[in-house]
């Protein structure tokens, strides 16, 4: 699985970020986390409003926060 948290480092963005490692080791989850913070990169992604989260390939989270548990659907969600 290819995790990648969009946002420029903004403290939401930082957060995201924290919250999918914990919850990628909680699950034991084998997953390859990456940023993507540079502008140009971030408008290929088509997210607009940050933090976003993509999963491979996939645009999961944009604009917002989500609380850890959500984040952990989300992950489940997207495991093959």
């Amino acid at each position: 699985m290819e995790i990648k948290i969009v946002g420029t480092g903004c403290a939401k963005c930082r957060k995201l970020e924290e919250l999918v490692r914990e919850v990628v080791e909680e699950l034991q989850i084998n997953a390859e986390i990456g940023k993507i913070s540079e502008i140009k990169e971030i408008v290929k992604t088509g997210i607009l409003l940050t933090p976003g989260l993509i999963i491979d390939g996939e645009v999961k989270i944009s604009g917002k926060l989500p609380a850890k548990e959500e984040i952990a659907e989300i992950i489940q969600a997207s495991q093959k």
